[in-house]
């Protein structure tokens, strides 16, 4: 389980297990106050839409594939504070059409593209693009965005590449943090702001996340970002 210090989130039926990158990502977007409506692009257990909500006032609808993942987020909304605040949508984002836009999307989402699929399907969707491919997340994004939008996502270096070059002329790079899970180990993950509108100057960042191979040798870069949803950290 993940321990905000308000409540646990369970995930015994999500096929992909809560992780460090949508805990990341759920700390990392930048809430604006005027951000009335928030959109989860493959919410799994719900983790990412549970720590907007926490951050915000924001009204935050959850968009979830796999029936039993968001059976889970579900359950997981209504044992939090913030539940009557989420919105748990079990359907493609390919289908999805809520009849508005949203000021800020974000997505933690499959991205193995060559690799070998699983045998479990839901975890195999989970974790492939076969069911969301980079364009059609761009598609869906341009679709539901704000034009003053912002669209976070998190992906390894070469996905996050691609990604930009899908999106190239119709999504642009506010904002980049690279992560590394120690300085021995270089970057992993890319963590990505986007917005319809072209941005001379992306912000650019690092963090790492511990300082050695330890399990409690977390930098305080990466607690300061964090702390606020770990129950004992």
């Amino acid at each position: 389980m993940f321990r905000f210090k308000a409540f646990a989130v369970r995930q015994d039926r999500c096929p992909m297990k809560v992780g460090t990158d949508g805990v990341l990502l759920g700390a990392w977007a930048r809430v604006e106050p005027q951000d009335e409506r928030i959109l989860d692009i493959g919410t799994g257990t719900g983790l990412i839409a549970l720590m907007l909500a926490q951050r915000s006032a924001a009204r935050i609808t959850a968009v979830e594939i796999d029936p039993g993942s968001a059976s889970q987020a579900r359950e997981n909304a209504d044992a939090s504070p913030w539940g009557e605040r989420i919105e748990v949508v079990c359907s493609s984002v390919q289908a999805f059409d809520p009849g508005r836009r949203f000021g800020l999307i974000v997505s933690n989402p499959p991205f193995y593209v060559d690799s070998l699929t699983c045998p479990d399907r839901g975890r195999s969707r989970a974790r492939h693009a076969e069911t969301l491919p980079f364009a059609e997340l761009r598609d869906a994004v341009l679709r539901l965005l704000a034009p003053d939008g912002r669209f976070c996502l998190i992906l390894p270096p070469q996905e996050a590449a691609r990604f930009i070059g899908v999106a190239a002329g119709r999504l642009f790079v506010s904002r980049c943090t690279e992560v590394c899970p120690t300085p021995a180990r270089g970057v992993r993950r890319c963590l990505l702001e986007l917005t319809p509108r072209p941005c001379e100057a992306p912000e650019k960042g690092s963090l790492t996340i511990a300082s050695g191979d330890g399990a409690m040798d977390y930098t305080p870069e990466y607690r300061r970002l964090t702390r606020d949803f770990y129950l004992k950290f």
